[in-house]
């Protein structure tokens, strides 16, 4: 099930600033990486401005170095990403759940309850992988949070997903329970293979996730959101 849409909940209110806002930051940021030229000189790129989890088991920034801290990494690491599949499978989970979070909570809050869930998502990672020198990059940890604040607060809300029949109409506590199986599935597999290996950060996506389940009621503590 790949999702495309979801229906409007409801709860009304403007564009969603801060949704679009991050969107756009993250599209930049990938063309930022397009201009580092060569490819050496983008790994350079990912390498000094992605999480590397090795800098924070030892405590210090590894080369190539940054004009910043090296924790800076776990927001630097949120706007980069590996590909186009990459920035594109992210944007659109962003767009089709990030707003009505937003909505949900207002857009001050949601900035912050994004920030956090990519930062718990990133030090999932590391937790996992501390002593890896590859770089992990990607908005996924703190979209993951996104898709587990919806699930809690929209269980109900209709997803209009593509499946092999064509597109269908799914609760999203179905598409979104589906994809966290999924995650703690790959995960659960990842376990036997080395820290040291590549692909996909599955420990990012459930600590995101994760963080999203427990801190979206806090953020959206005092509005009143039409529920699906």
């Amino acid at each position: 099930m790949f999702p495309i849409g979801d229906e409007d909940n409801g709860s009304g209110g403007g564009p969603a600033i801060v949704t679009i806002s991050l969107i756009v930051l993250n599209v930049l940021a990938f063309f930022l990486e397009l201009g580092q030229g060569s490819e050496g000189a983008l790994q350079s790129f990912i390498t000094a401005w992605g999480v590397v989890p090795r800098e924070y088991s030892v405590g210090q920034d590894l080369p190539p170095l940054i004009p910043l801290p090296f924790w800076a990494t776990l927001i630097t690491s949120m706007f980069l990403h590996g590909g186009w599949m990459h920035l594109g499978g992210n944007m659109l989970y962003l767009w089709i759940f990030g707003d009505n979070i937003e909505r949900a909570m207002g857009s001050a809050r949601f900035l912050v309850f994004y920030m956090i869930c990519g930062i718990v998502a990133g030090l999932a990672h590391i937790a996992f992988a501390g002593g890896s020198t590859i770089p992990s990059v990607g908005a996924s940890g703190a979209i993951s949070g996104v898709l587990g604040g919806y699930l809690l607060m929209f269980p109900n809300n209709r997803v209009r997903v593509l499946t092999r029949g064509g597109v269908a109409s799914v609760p999203a506590i179905v598409v979104l329970g589906f994809w966290i199986v999924i995650q703690l599935i790959s995960q659960a597999g990842s376990i036997a293979q080395t820290s040291e290996g590549g692909g996909v950060a599955y420990m990012a996506h459930i600590g995101g996730f994760v963080a999203g389940l427990v801190l979206v009621k806090l953020f959206a503590a005092g509005r009143r959101p039409s529920m699906a």
